[in-house]
């Protein structure tokens, strides 16, 4: 059994093309003996984005704290507020925006851990 406190884990910031004020922290995941996913939080900044992409996993998200967006393949931008879930299925093109000038917007990822 693992159990770890948030605070606790450690935050690197995303760096790769097209993120805009993104951080990261590996709850859980392959180093940790975790055999089938890894878990991941991310927080955007005000204003903060990840990249418009796609991959060949699907990912499971919950928000945690504050308020963004999920862009779908169709360019339609979904609200996301604290408590809401967003399941992306593989190959779908997205892109999660924090559209608040004031406050961060953070998620929990879940993927396979091929992908962590």
């Amino acid at each position: 059994m693992l159990v770890r406190k948030l605070h606790a884990v450690e935050r690197k910031r995303v760096e790769m093309a097209d993120v805009v004020g993104a951080s990261r922290q590996m709850v859980f995941g392959s180093a940790d003996g975790v055999p089938n996913f890894s878990c991941r939080v991310f927080t955007l900044e005000p204003g903060g984005h990840t990249p418009y992409h796609d991959h060949e996993s699907e990912h499971m998200n919950y928000i945690l704290a504050g308020s963004g967006a999920l862009i779908d393949k169709d360019g339609t931008e979904h609200a996301l507020v604290a408590g809401d879930f967003a399941f992306v299925e593989p190959h779908e093109k997205h892109q999660f925006i924090n559209r608040s000038t004031s406050e961060g917007f953070q998620f929990i990822c879940v993927v396979p851990k091929q992908y962590e």
